[in-house]
């Protein structure tokens, strides 16, 4: 029998496999099952080890229960190195016709391919099944760049595709796999862990270090100096590690440029412009820019990066002193990321607001701060607030133990009560 053929029907339902699907992620299994019957093909993207290829499988079978017939999943991931044959749309063609030939599915067929972005020509494929229109075709497709749908693809289907960001697990999802309770206590532990999936199975503090350092080295590695060639590879992890301790940090390219020639290292504006672009493509960092608040606009100029995960400062390079009210302004970012919101760092009148969210016709003002400790705090927290003249949802977030009663219509959140607020 053919090779090809007998790796795929290792990992597919209709051939016996039996998929690990992990922790079941409703909130992202029920917003791309909405989206379901129809020809947009949906686009996974996110950080590597995040569980997209969980969620496909989840995705798979959650078909498979509503009635579709198991011969109707054609499922390929092609970091699995049974797939290395895999190295052109036209091997995975030729793999997809082999499977109709074999398997002969009745009706609608539903492709789910991880990682496409591995298949050289990969838009030419899904380009072409997206739009046959002879026979029926619902395709699923995860990847790990942030510039996987730019170009062709973007050009070649325009509009006919809806893409999600996967990212790692939310506070709900930290409580739903640790069995932890919804409390100040178990956010602190989520806040001075983690959210990628995959340290909830690993059970020491040294083994999960060196998962997260594997973790980043394969990001770095396979995503980024692989893709671009990049001959300086301590520059990279070094603009990496300066994004991770700085992050929540007001900074800009001139600033880290400057920092590093400070250090005696040769670089330039360009180089390091570059290769922190490169980290946001990975899905590593997040950029906030700043916003006039009272202009409406952008400002050019410094900006704040924020990390993916915190596992990064946590588990390798904690002896920074990172410290708690940096780590939850992150959290707060990423919550707000996580609700489907445009996130700047807000400005006016020469005051700084952590957060303008922004979602269709919801804005939010957002302090994000460890503890409300006295006026002066307070003061601090709500004076730039309060010098917003618009009706829009102000809100100061924070681990206080009480909440504060609302003032001149800003109100206070608990931090472990933040995805109530943002629903």
């Amino acid at each position: 029998m053919d090779d090809r053929f007998l790796s795929l029907e290792k990992y597919n339902l209709w051939g016996g496999a039996t998929p690990q699907v992990g922790f079941i992620r409703k909130s992202y299994t029920d917003k791309i099952f909405s989206y379901a019957g129809n020809r947009l093909v949906k686009v996974l993207v996110g950080q590597r080890r995040v569980g997209k290829s969980y969620l496909l499988r989840q995705l798979a079978l959650r078909f498979i229960e509503s009635g579709v017939d198991k011969r109707n999943i054609f499922f390929v991931n092609r970091e699995l190195t049974d797939f290395d044959f895999l190295q052109t749309y036209k091997d995975l063609d030729g793999l997809f016709k082999l499977y109709k030939e074999r398997v002969k599915p009745q009706g609608k067929v539903y492709l789910f391919i991880d990682e496409i972005q591995n298949i050289e020509g990969w838009e030419r494929l899904v380009n072409s099944y997206s739009q046959d229109y002879v026979d029926e075709y619902e395709l699923f497709i995860s990847g790990s760049n942030s510039k996987m749908l730019s170009g062709e693809l973007a050009t070649l289907l325009s509009g006919r595709y809806v893409n999600f960001e996967i990212l790692p697990l939310s506070y709900t999802e930290y409580i739903g796999i640790t069995k932890k309770e919804h409390s100040k206590v178990s956010y602190v532990d989520y806040l001075q862990d983690g959210g990628m999936p995959e340290l909830f199975q690993l059970p020491q503090q040294e083994i999960k270090r060196n998962y997260i350092s594997a973790l980043k080295d394969t990001v770095l590695l396979r995503d980024i100096i692989q893709r671009y060639s990049i001959k300086d590879t301590r520059l990279l992890e070094d603009v990496f590690v300066f994004l991770v301790n700085n992050a929540s940090n007001l900074v800009s390219i001139g600033n880290i440029v400057n920092y590093f020639k400070s250090k005696g290292r040769k670089t330039s504006y360009d180089t390091v412009s570059a290769y922190i672009s490169y980290i946001e493509e990975a899905f590593l960092v997040h950029k906030a820019e700043r916003y006039n608040i009272r202009g409406k606009d952008t400002i050019a100029g410094n900006c704040k990066y924020y990390i993916n995960d915190l596992c990064f400062s946590n588990y390798l390079y904690s002896g920074f002193g990172y410290g708690v009210g940096y780590k939850l302004e992150n959290l707060v970012y990423l919550d707000l990321l996580r609700a489907g919101f445009d996130v700047y760092t807000g400005n006016i009148k020469e005051k700084e607001v952590d957060f303008v969210a922004i979602k269709g016709d919801r804005v939010l003002y957002v302090q994000s701060t460890y503890l409300l400790v006295d006026e002066h705090t307070i003061e601090r927290e709500y004076s730039a607030l309060e010098m917003i003249d618009d009706n829009y949802e102000k809100l100061v977030v924070s681990l206080d133990d009480i909440t504060l009663p609302l003032r001149a219509g800003i109100k206070h959140v608990q931090a472990w009560r933040l995805g109530e607020v943002l629903v």
